[in-house]
């Protein structure tokens, strides 16, 4: 149990009240007996502890009214006025009070009379009572401030969570589309050149759907995952580019299960084939490789197209979108950026967080051409 847990329990609060009050009456008994020493009186530890914890138990007890009324009658724009004179009234009664019950104890403690021990202290403690109330006021109202502080910090802390959700999720719904127009349009390509394999391309765009559509909601899922969603992705682009592409993924046995964004990794293939595979009447090849670098996951797209058009290049809806999902789910912490190898082509490459939540795995790697 957290220590904010445990301060919402009634007993505790009463508990660590209790230990409050006789905190301060021990501290007053200890002032009281060295300075009665020092003036020469006799004035023993228990009578000294006695005396001090008759006064600050007697305040114990009406700082409950108090709190709860200094919590009714705050200080807000509107209510000050209006609270101010209630406080007054209040501090009178309070100090009223005080004395009363203070006589009653003090009269139980040294079997005087009430008049007795009321008398000192109408003229001792009449003006210290009206500031001990005050100082439970403002500590109340210290408190009560910051609990609304609180409040309205976690309030808004979840408005920007849902915010930073809904983003993602609007993100992921404007991605979805755009995998999907251009599987259409390939099909549509196709069509005319190959009415099987447009009817097959059909069907596995059919299955690729259902299974983007069953994670619409998740923000995250494991390699495995996303490997299994690619594969169905390629198996689409399979059927209309055939022998011309090959690809090879290469996955570290610890990664398979590492928390990747969902659908991270087709646009990251999407864009290998349209712009290094597609333009060229060549074999194209696409290599996948996923490993673990100390705490970040390393995920590497490469082609062997023509490579870099330019030192910057221009990011199409599926990049964007990417760049953007990272940036909200990561910050900073992750890296995406593109290169060119010396073998030629192009890699895409992306670094997370390393986050598992299975710890181990078979030592196999996970190849698929």
């Amino acid at each position: 149990m957290t220590i904010g847990a445990a301060l919402q329990i009634r007993w505790v609060k009463w508990l660590i009240g209790f230990v409050f009050w006789t905190l301060i009456g021990l501290s007053f008994a200890c002032q009281f007996h060295i300075s009665s020493s020092m003036a020469g009186l006799e004035v023993t530890w228990r009578q000294a502890i006695n005396y001090a914890l008759g006064d600050w138990y007697v305040f114990a007890l009406l700082s409950v009214p108090v709190i709860r009324l200094a919590r009714t009658f705050h200080f807000e724009a509107g209510t000050r006025g209006r609270s101010l004179a209630f406080h007054l009234v209040g501090s009178a009664l309070f100090s009223l009070a005080y004395m009363l019950l203070r006589a009653w104890v003090g009269a139980w403690q040294s079997e005087a009379s009430f008049a007795e021990a009321f008398r000192p202290l109408l003229v001792k403690t009449w003006h210290f009572n009206f500031l001990i109330y005050w100082v439970m006021v403002a500590v109340a109202c210290a408190f009560d401030f910051y609990r609304k502080y609180r409040e309205r910090e976690l309030r808004a802390i979840e408005l920007e969570k849902r915010l930073a959700q809904a983003k993602l999720q609007a993100l992921q719904m404007q991605l979805n589309p755009h995998f999907l127009f251009n599987s259409l349009h390939s099909i549509s390509a196709l069509m005319h050149q190959d009415l099987e394999a447009a009817d097959r391309m059909i069907s596995r765009l059919s299955e690729l759907l259902r299974a983007a559509l069953e994670n619409t909601e998740t923000q995250e899922v494991s390699l495995r995952q996303e490997l299994e969603f690619l594969k169905r992705y390629l198996e689409i682009e399979h059927v209309r580019f055939g022998s011309r592409l090959e690809v090879e993924v290469r996955a570290a046995p610890e990664t398979l299960e590492a928390r990747v964004p969902n659908l991270i990794l087709q646009p990251l293939v999407e864009n290998a084939i349209r712009h290094g595979i597609e333009p060229h009447a060549r074999p194209g090849r696409i290599r996948l490789l996923a490993r673990r670098e100390a705490d970040q996951l390393a995920l590497e797209v490469h082609d062997n197209g023509g490579g870099l058009a330019s030192p910057s290049p221009v990011d199409g809806v599926g990049l964007a979108n990417t760049r953007a999902r990272l940036r909200a789910l990561y910050g900073e912490a992750h890296r995406f950026e593109f290169r060119s190898p010396p073998e030629g082509g192009l890699m895409v490459r992306l670094t997370l967080p390393f986050c598992s939540d299975v710890h181990t795995h078979e030592d196999s790697n996970l190849d698929r051409r």
